[in-house]
């Protein structure tokens, strides 16, 4: 077995409205930061798996990633595996 890292970003769906990023933006605004828009707010996972070989790796991660950590409905996620 070999130990790989996976990163993990989940994001809200764009076409859902992201309240904590809407909360950002107007903080911002409020401080004088007036250059951004479109402020999206999700979450970094980062995770190290035992698995046979990179692929076995990546079919936990998916299956991690749809069972628990995101929410299809509302979220989507990317993630890349490097070999530790």
């Amino acid at each position: 077995m070999k130990k790989y890292t996976a990163e993990i970003d989940v994001m809200p769906l764009k076409a859902l409205l992201d309240p904590q990023g809407k909360a950002v933006g107007h903080g911002l605004k409020n401080m004088g930061i007036n250059a951004v828009e479109n402020i999206r707010i999700g979450k970094h996972i980062s995770m190290e798996i035992e698995a046979s070989s990179k692929d076995d790796a990546s079919k936990k991660v998916e299956e991690a990633c749809k069972k628990l950590l995101s929410n299809p409905v509302m979220e989507s996620y990317h993630f890349t595996i490097n070999e530790n």
